[in-house]
């Protein structure tokens, strides 16, 4: 897989409280990633760009939700997310909080 191809997977980190308490509780960190990206490209990106050790990785579709503009209808994208779950010792500095 080529850098480039990598460096696109992973568009954003996912933080909420659901996210917050799996990075907790089970050294996993929830990302953003593009709709067409694979488990194996998913893996790849996080290890070349944070220099760790993936155990495994899964993946959901959020559908994106019908919302109305006065009398103008419209739906919301979906996405992809991606939860990543880290080998034991091994962790992501996001934002200068370790996880």
């Amino acid at each position: 897989m080529n850098k480039e191809r990598l460096m696109k997977i992973l568009q954003r980190p996912h933080v909420t409280e659901k996210t917050a308490m799996a990075g907790q509780g089970n050294n996993q960190v929830v990302f953003k990633v593009a709709a067409d990206a694979t488990k194996l490209e998913i893996r790849r990106a996080v290890e070349t760009m944070f220099e760790v050790k993936v155990a495994a990785v899964r993946t959901s579709i959020v559908k994106g939700k019908n919302k109305r503009f006065g009398q103008v209808a419209g739906r919301r994208s979906d996405w992809k997310k991606a939860y990543i779950s880290l080998q034991p010792g091994q962790n992501i500095e996001m934002l200068g909080v370790e996880q």
